[in-house]
């Protein structure tokens, strides 16, 4: 970290000339880069911003509206300062011209009432910022090292955390788009201090650029993502201003937790990662020719061509970390690959992320699909237990079709986990909308809706500790029949009334448009979901 103006005038070598702030004592805080020595006028050319200009003033006009153009040339380089030493040209003060000039051009303004010796200063100064330079060199290396290893050991998002408590001695949360905290290390704080009222706190705390300040609540802020595509923000509670050590660390931190989300795998049997590949293959669309998956499949003993392909999805109830979940995926994995081999069903079988096994059925033409369903069901649920539901995808007749399948499948699976009855399997017209918004609301697309469609009227409720988010659900929630709303929300009609004028003025919204209105309720509903209200 460079040092202040202020540091600088305590160096030794600084302090046997007597240093005296004439002009903007308020602007100390300033950082120097360099110094300066110079005895010309026209020198502002030459300097980059930063440094603290040293002169006896010798060659200083006297005319004060070339002084004024003087300390404004200085001003607009980005001087940190300027120093003066007395005895050559000034022997007591400076001429208000220079002084009048500099304060209203914010340029601090130092008198050395003693002989100074500027190589000295000089030296003093340039060996601090060297050495400043070094130690954010060494911090930047020793932070290098402490996430490459967490890197390259697969540390999971709370060991990082941890790390980051500990490296920075400030609580840290990690959010995702819509604000919901995901994860944290409070490092010793209290959660109903730090975390209460998170959502409404952190939406205040807007962050335009990768890494940025918030004042307001000392928060650093730094974007969580990769390959283009942001899911969250990384937040340190460093309270006063960050250190460019604190910057570093918190985007350090983010760097990883972007790529361990990216290389997050589970260990399991050379068989079901083989099938897993191939799957991952024809979901991720990385076979140039739907050739290749066949040739594939078919080397596994899984041939596809010709067959009814149906993805499957077995959604596990519960996550969990460590190795206990990663047996309990594998055992999963296997149980069903062993249900499809006793009822002699062809079928790639792998996991798909550690709450999803897929399963790739391919039926011959004769064999009918829902009492084959039905059979694989009960032998999956004898298998793995009552820890999983299946859901069941739209057949496809090749294998382009198949990666809308699995989606198909992974989406009723993750609605159907929530279901209260026991179907033997799900497909998607079980669900209705809630339950499609619910699988989107972990995606970043959907996150991105709601900011803009109530995101203005979120931020609106949060700053002023209003209701008009409630206001508007009893409206669409009431089928847009103002008196009944009214009714709900225990107002007068002409309060009512009001209130949802207030709606229409901050979202800039008609809402007796019934398409406004519609994609306001599907917003909704949808920060329900990423809210995981029910």
């Amino acid at each position: 970290m460079l040092p202040t103006l202020a540091e600088v005038l305590q160096l030794p070598a600084l302090q046997r000339a007597r240093p005296r702030v004439v002009a903007r004592p308020d602007r100390l805080d300033v950082a120097v880069r360099w110094v300066h020595i110079a005895e010309v006028t026209d020198l502002a050319h030459l300097l980059r911003g930063g440094e603290l200009v040293l002169s006896t003033g010798i060659a200083m006009p006297d005319d004060p509206e070339a002084l004024r153009r003087y300390i404004d040339d200085l001003a607009a380089a980005g001087v940190s300062g300027i120093a003066v030493e007395l005895g050559r040209k000034y022997h007591a003060e400076l001429p208000p011209a220079f002084l009048d000039a500099a304060r209203e051009a914010g340029v601090p303004v130092v008198l050395l009432d003693r002989d100074a010796r500027f190589v000295e200063i000089t030296e003093a100064v340039h060996v601090r910022v060297v050495n400043e330079q070094l130690e954010e060199l060494r911090e930047s290396e020793k932070l290098h090292s402490v996430f490459t290893q967490l890197s390259v050991e697969g540390a999971d998002t709370g060991r990082i955390l941890h790390e980051v408590a500990q490296l920075s001695g400030c609580p840290v949360v990690l959010e995702n788009l819509t604000h919901q905290v995901l994860a944290c290390d409070l490092n010793g704080e209290e959660p109903e201090t730090l975390l209460t009222s998170w959502e409404s706190r952190s939406r205040a705390a807007r962050s335009g650029s990768r890494t940025v300040h918030t004042p307001a609540n000392g928060w650093l802020v730094t974007t969580v993502g990769a390959r283009g595509q942001d899911w969250g923000r990384l937040i340190l509670v460093v309270g006063a201003n960050p250190t460019p050590r604190q910057s570093m660390l918190i985007e350090r931190a983010a760097t990883t937790l972007a790529l361990v989300r990216l290389l997050e795998r589970h260990q399991e049997s050379l068989e079901r990662q083989t099938h897993r590949t191939i799957i991952a293959g024809i979901i991720d669309r990385a076979y140039s020719d739907p050739e290749e998956a066949l040739v594939r499949a078919r080397a596994v003993g899984v041939p596809l061509n010709g067959r009814e392909l149906v993805g499957l999805v077995l959604r596990l109830r519960e996550s969990g970390t460590g190795l206990a979940a990663q047996a309990r995926l594998s055992d999963t994995a296997e149980g069903a690959a062993r249900a499809c081999r006793e009822l002699r069903l062809p079928a790639l079988v792998g996991s798909l992320d550690d709450l999803r096994v897929g399963i790739l059925l391919a039926l011959p033409g004769r064999q009918r699909l829902d009492p084959t369903l039905h059979l694989l069901a009960d032998r999956i649920r004898t298998a793995v237990g009552g820890g999983a539901v299946l859901a069941v995808g739209s057949s496809a007749d090749g294998v382009r079709e198949v990666r809308r399948s699995f989606l198909e499948a992974r989406q009723v699976g993750d609605v159907a986990i929530r279901q209260s009855d026991q179907r033997p399997f799900y497909r998607l017209p079980d669900l209705h909308l809630r339950g499609l918004l619910h699988l989107f609301r972990d995606d970043e697309r959907l996150q991105t809706y709601v900011e803009r469609e109530l995101g203005p009227l979120l931020d609106h409720d949060a700053r002023h500790g209003g209701d008009l988010t409630d206001m508007l659900r009893h409206y669409l929630g009431a089928g847009r029949n103002k008196a009944l709303a009214a009714g709900r929300a225990h107002l007068s009609r002409p309060a009512f009334y009001d209130r949802l004028r207030r709606v229409a003025h901050v979202l800039d919204a008609d809402l007796d448009s019934v398409e406004t209105c519609l994609s306001l309720h599907v917003a909704l509903l949808s920060l329900d979901s990423v809210r995981d209200e029910r």
